[in-house]
């Protein structure tokens, strides 16, 4: 138990409750902020989990973009419940993950990541070309209800919020203890020597295989939250292939070394591009390129590494203090 209960588990559970007890305070651009960065991270946490056994994906913007027109279908069919509809959303992209997932799954490198690209640019072009599912102007998403409760106004984005909070906490608690189960941990050893741990045993495919259905799962679920967010879904802003792009900047931006750092990255991601679009809107792309640029440069290991060299820097202080006390 008391492995399970790390520090990376009080503090997203301490994140939980401060976030809670914020919510009531926040602006509204504050909360959308917020739920974006919910929705994102949780995609980070899935290509985190891929990252940490040597794959990246290109095309995750197609399990994002299932979950996300999963809910607009739904509401098409006159289900309007948040907690059906983020189940739902969450289960269509996980099944789809598990059936693409025996394809690849032989795949390592960049022929993984392009055929995530491949398939998530398929989807892009049977959806531009589906009115019934509103083209590329796409379709608009109605207000939740929330296990029978339908708030209004300013108290709709207050709960939504809190919807959203609950349930990325789950996902990024489940994802931190998949990762220091046993399956979990084969993950390094998958990256560094498959035919090894073929000789142990396991299947390093099956192992890929699992990773790719969770992955598939937390990006349906950031699909959900964006959709219900937003409160519009369409190709371009779902599943066209710089969607996926943002999803890999930021597991580059936020590390791979903590659950937790997903969300700091994006919550940075959020903050870059609106900021930058807002005060330099012709060269944007330019100012996110350049932060990228830097990143790889000088934190190659992401943000999260910078805890990691200041608990360095604190233990070579103490040390030399201790040695000059002595």
């Amino acid at each position: 138990m008391t492995r399970l209960l790390d520090k990376t588990f009080w503090g997203l559970t301490i994140g939980l409750i401060a976030l809670f007890a914020l919510n009531f305070g926040l602006e509204e651009w504050m909360r959308t902020i917020g739920l974006q960065t919910m929705a994102r991270g949780c995609v980070a946490i899935g290509l985190l989990i891929l990252w940490r056994a040597g794959l990246i994906s290109f095309g995750h913007a197609l399990f994002f973009g299932f979950g996300a027109y999963t809910v607009a279908l739904l509401q098409i069919a006159g289900i309007g419940d948040a907690f059906v509809l983020v189940i739902a959303g969450t289960a269509v992209a996980g099944l789809l993950a598990f059936l693409l997932g025996f394809l690849l799954r032989q795949y390592r490198a960049i022929f993984f990541a392009l055929l995530n690209m491949a398939f998530s640019m398929i989807l892009y072009g049977v959806l531009t070309k589906l009115e019934s599912l509103g083209s590329t102007d796409g379709i608009g998403i109605r207000q939740l209800s929330f296990a029978g409760f339908s708030p209004d106004g300013e108290s709709y984005r207050t709960t939504l919020f809190v919807f959203g909070l609950v349930f990325t906490y789950l996902a990024a608690i489940g994802a931190h203890w998949y990762l220091k189960s046993t399956l979990g941990t084969m993950t390094m050893a998958v990256r560094e020597n498959e035919i090894r741990v073929e000789y142990l045993g396991y299947s390093a495919e099956r192992a890929i295989h699992v990773k790719y259905v969770i992955s598939g799962l937390l990006a349906g679920m950031g699909g959900v939250i964006m959709a219900a967010t937003v409160g519009h879904v369409d190709p371009d802003s779902m599943v066209y292939w710089p969607v996926s792009g943002d999803f890999v900047f930021i597991t580059i931006l936020a590390g791979t070394g903590n659950v937790s750092a997903t969300f700091i990255g994006a919550l940075v991601y959020e903050l870059l591009r609106t900021y930058a679009f807002e005060y330099a809107p012709h060269v944007w792309q330019l100012i996110v390129g350049g932060v990228l640029l830097l990143i790889i440069m000088f934190l190659p290991d992401g943000l999260w590494s910078l805890r990691s060299e200041w608990r360095k820097r604190r233990g070579a202080a103490q040390a030399a203090r201790m040695e000059a006390a002595e």
